[in-house]
């Protein structure tokens, strides 16, 4: 390494005198190699002046991906080439045999791309994001995939998970409903990947329509969207961010619950916690603190709350049947051969009739699949009793034990021991009828007399009190019968 003094010299020989490396070399006591690197001023003393290396995987192929980018030029954004397009062209045309991780990374240095991202911010009330994640649970014994709708203020970080059974319009409503209701309150803006059930033409800054359902749902809440360019995570990290928060948090090991609505009683107390506890380290204050300043900020909840539900019309059938979604379910059999409205969530289907709701039914995703009440048909069996043992309602809908305890009964008392199920509910009858049958008495009366019994046991035991201004009998001696039939007996 030379000092300074020296490199000040080779420098003033070769600029300013003219003279050769190698005179300059021995004017000066050093190398050739020394007054060649320093000469040009390309590098300075105690510097390393850097080699440009060619790669020897892209440096035979730079020129030709270069050349490929140089045709895009002008070409429409969507059928610009991609890497992995590039990629396939040099294998096809030129025999290239590296990976595509390395011509994607050529293609993003010579469009002088970078994952480097600019740092967003926004003002209280401003905004929130939106999106979709998908986890496992064991839902009554059986493992599930589940949708996590999450959305996540942009200002206070403060976070809402639902989860759902699909990603279809009526899940997609009702996270937004509760959402906003846990917020009290509805940012300004919604920020959306190109989800389908929201964008039904165009992409990024180019959509064009949105889907009825989400835009009936935008005008009841005032909000406005904006939409990220396809596969840019980063223009909505904090929601990304808040699906892997929830997968890590609540769904890790997998919960072991009974329904959806036990599992977002999970996933809302983890929400409630968030905003209590946690203190977002970019943040000036805790979630909590900051949620409260930023609902002063969002729009007003609407006097009436949205109704998240996707609503159609439905004939009857002559077995009492609506079909929705390649499911059928029932409804009172005097319905038969009527058109109704059918509202379906995400995981209850009701119908209705005349603005009063008609029948309830647990929302199935089980295609062609029939879903019963056996209360809808009672007035059908009550005239057709004959069919009770066969009839796919009872065998479908109704708890194993009463039928085989029905089984053992004549026809009409079947019917009538399911009326009792309806009247007095599933669980008593069952535990009437395990009582009766411990004493092999398998009838509709013992089961009506054990229920009775059981809601009012002091009732049925109490004796009978007599009016005392009825006029009283007074009791008969039977003494002198008894003597005249023995007399009777003895002459006999």
């Amino acid at each position: 390494m030379i000092e300074v003094d020296q490199y000040k010299d080779i420098r003033r020989y070769y600029v300013e005198e003219g003279l050769s490396e190698r005179a300059i070399a021995k004017l000066m006591g050093v190398s050739r190699n020394t007054v060649r690197k320093y000469k040009d001023g390309a590098v300075l003393p105690g510097q390393r002046k850097t080699a440009v290396r060619q790669s020897p995987v892209t440096g035979p192929i730079r020129e030709i991906v270069a050349r490929y980018l140089k045709e895009d030029q002008g070409a429409p954004t969507k059928q610009k080439q991609t890497a992995k397009r590039i990629w396939t062209r040099l294998r096809v045309e030129h025999g290239f045999q590296g990976a595509y991780s390395t011509v994607r990374a050529l293609v993003r240095e010579l469009k002088g791309t970078s994952r480097a991202y600019i740092p967003l911010q926004f003002d209280p009330g401003q905004a929130a994001q939106v999106d979709w994640g998908t986890a496992y649970a064991y839902i009554a014994g059986v493992k599930t995939k589940v949708q996590l709708f999450c959305m996540r203020l942009c200002n206070s970080g403060a976070i809402y998970v639902m989860a759902f059974p699909t990603q279809r319009y009526e899940s997609l409503l009702a996270g937004h409903v509760e959402a906003f209701k846990f917020f009290s309150g509805v940012p300004r803006t919604l920020i959306y990947d190109n989800m389908h059930t929201v964008v039904k033409e165009g992409w990024g800054k180019h959509v064009k329509k949105e889907q009825a359902p989400f835009k009936l749902l935008k005008a009841h809440y005032v909000f406005g969207t904006r939409f990220c360019n396809p596969n840019s995570g980063n223009e909505k990290g904090l929601v990304e961010n808040l699906v892997g928060l929830a997968r890590r948090n609540v769904m890790s090991p997998m919960p072991k619950v009974q329904s959806f609505a036990d599992l977002n009683e999970l996933l809302l107390a983890h929400c409630v916690a968030y905003s209590d506890e946690h203190k977002i380290e970019s943040r000036p204050a805790p979630v909590g603190k900051m949620l409260e300043i930023e609902r002063q900020h969002m729009l007003p909840l609407p006097e009436t709350m949205f109704d998240p539900a996707i609503t159609t019309t439905a004939k009857v059938n002559r077995y009492a049947l609506v079909r929705y979604d390649n499911s059928y379910y029932s409804v009172p059999a005097r319905f038969a051969g009527q058109k109704l409205t059918v509202k379906a969530y995400s995981l209850r289907i009701e119908v209705w009739c005349k603005g009063e709701r008609i029948a309830l039914h647990q929302r199935t995703y089980e295609q062609n699949s029939y879903t019963y009440c056996i209360e809808h048909y009672l007035p059908v069996l009550e005239k057709k009793i004959r069919a009770v043992r066969d009839a796919a309602p009872v065998r479908q809908s109704v708890n194993e034990h009463i039928r085989t305890f029905g089984e053992k009964l004549v026809d009409k008392d079947f019917v009538a021991v399911l009326k009792l199920a309806v009247d007095y509910g599933e669980t008593a009858v069952i535990k009437a009828i395990e009582v009766v049958a411990s004493h092999d008495q398998y009838s509709y009366e013992a089961v009506r007399f054990q229920l009775l019994q059981a809601i009012n046991p002091t009732e049925i035991a109490k004796p009978i009190k007599v009016d005392s201004t009825l006029p009283t009998v007074r009791p008969v001696d039977l003494s002198q019968y008894d003597a005249l039939y023995k007399a009777v007996a003895t002459n006999e």
